[in-house]
């Protein structure tokens, strides 16, 4: 794709509350209203019985179906300066009924950038203490995993077999050693 000239002006074709629809030259993509932007959590659990990683399963609508994602949340959906840590925080907690005595920023990632703008912020969270059933809010319907990290592969192909969409994200989990930096 030719990169536009630098005076091509970006058209809105159309913004709800939390996407809008651009055109920069030939170009169409989405991006998040507002300079909102995610946040997304590896929520490590390193328990008596082994280390374990937190997943969420929700449906979607876009996919109609199920989805297996790592816990994440817009940050700035309900205040315009609101910090990444502290909606990882509450997005932790109503997803998932943890709470993170150790948060880390690992760095911001971009979605699909070929088709989205929008980036989340990547947080890892440590010494997590359960303080609730997790599930969402309103309707969100959100069912909590535990997970092993040695027997993820496992749960992600069982999950897959099952019908559930699988979230890009959860792929760091499959890549050999990769944790081992957490």
């Amino acid at each position: 794709m030719t990169r536009p000239a630098p005076d091509t002006p970006i058209e809105t074709r159309w913004e709800g509350r939390f996407i809008t629809v651009k055109q920069h030259g030939t170009w169409e993509y989405v991006s998040r209203s507002r300079g909102i932007h995610a946040a997304v959590i590896l929520a490590i659990d390193d328990a008596t019985d082994g280390r374990h990683v937190i997943l969420v399963e929700q449906y979607r609508v876009p996919l109609k179906v199920n989805c297996l994602e790592l816990p994440a949340g817009l940050v700035g959906d309900d205040s315009a300066d609101e910090a990444v840590e502290v909606a990882a925080e509450r997005e932790l907690e109503e997803e998932t009924g943890y709470r993170a005595a150790n948060w880390r920023v690992i760095g911001e990632f971009f979605s699909s950038p070929g088709m989205v703008s929008e980036s989340f912020t990547l947080l890892v969270a440590t010494g997590l203490v359960k303080i609730g059933d997790g599930g969402g809010v309103d309707s969100e319907d959100i069912v909590v995993h535990r997970v092993p990290l040695a027997g993820i592969a496992d749960f992600v192909a069982a999950k897959r077999a099952e019908g559930c969409g699988i979230d890009v994200r959860v792929a760091m989990l499959l890549a050999g050693g990769l944790l081992g930096n957490f």
